[in-house]
């Protein structure tokens, strides 16, 4: 299956974008199986059709909440007249909550959810406060929508489990849950500081047939993944914490605060140091993937 990236308008260049199917763009809507590398929630408020989430398709029924983990082959299907909001972020968005990563991979494996008519109530107006926060800029807005997107996940995973039921559900492929398990493995405070190794053990399944399950559902390998893990846990603590680049070293499983070093400026252009006094916000590792096109890859 051909791999696509969605590309969003980010005026403000975080890592993070909200906007209508519109605004943000033909790729918003697409009716052909992709995934990305970022989060995405969509705050669907009207139109008609399905929307298919690692072979299990949703009907619509608005108010709802679409849920789809990095990594998730997702689509629209017979989809007409879409309304609402797409919200597109990144691990890098959640440091402040780095919870808040494990709460969205179980939202992603739960995909939709119908909004009773309460918490469809106040979720559009937290959506809306989103929106507006966004396209204002005003100062402080960062840490305003880290807050507001902090609450919307918190209240949605507060939601019943059978909101709703899929119309043609289908059982997810052993390797395909093999996969959703390591991502989910990784989200928890331990995840990062095991070896390819110790994730297979802890899943009980080969080296090999976790690396071919993880390759074919995400793209990417478990070793790169492991790693975007263990510099998301460091930036989160060089930006969070007062803990020096030794303490945070051993706390991502580096016994060597050198080899950490380098490792964290090969994987984001920047020393620990450097990263930490710019406060996070210094290089392009920061955005949403904008620059890439959609189109196949190899």
């Amino acid at each position: 299956m051909p791999t696509h990236r969605l590309e969003v308008p980010m005026p403000n260049a975080l890592p993070f974008a909200i906007g209508t199917f519109d605004t943000i763009g033909p790729m918003s809507r697409a009716a052909f199986p992709h995934r990305h590398t970022f989060h995405e929630i969509v705050h669907v408020t009207g139109g008609t059709g399905s929307h298919v989430v690692d072979l299990t398709r949703f009907a619509l029924r608005p108010p709802a909440l679409c849920f789809i983990a990095p990594g998730q082959v997702h689509h629209w299907e017979n989809a007409d007249g879409l309304d609402g909001h797409v919200i597109l972020f990144t691990d890098d968005f959640l440091l402040d909550h780095p919870a808040d990563r494990h709460a969205l991979r179980g939202l992603g494996r739960r995909s939709c959810l119908e909004l009773p008519a309460d918490a469809a109530d106040r979720t559009a107006r937290l959506v809306a406060e989103l929106d507006a926060e966004y396209r204002t800029g005003a100062d402080g807005f960062q840490s305003v929508l880290r807050a507001l997107l902090h609450v919307l996940v918190v209240r949605a995973a507060r939601l019943p489990a059978h909101h709703p039921v899929p119309d043609a559900p289908a059982p997810r492929s052993r390797p395909g849950s093999v996969a959703a398990e390591f991502v989910l493995l990784l989200g928890t405070p331990e995840g990062a500081l095991r070896s390819v190794r110790g994730c297979a053990q802890h899943l009980g399944v080969s080296v090999s047939y976790l690396s071919e399950a993880v390759k074919v559902s995400t793209g990417r390998t478990p070793g790169e993944l492991i790693r975007q893990a263990r510099v998301h846990e460091a930036k989160r603590l060089l930006l969070r914490t007062e803990l020096s680049v030794r303490q945070i070293a051993a706390r991502v499983g580096f016994g060597d605060p050198a080899y950490f070093c380098r490792f964290f400026r090969r994987e984001t252009g920047a020393s620990p140091g450097d990263f930490r006094r710019g406060g996070g916000d210094i290089h392009h590792d920061h955005r949403l993937e904008s620059i890439a096109r959609a189109g196949p890859s190899a």
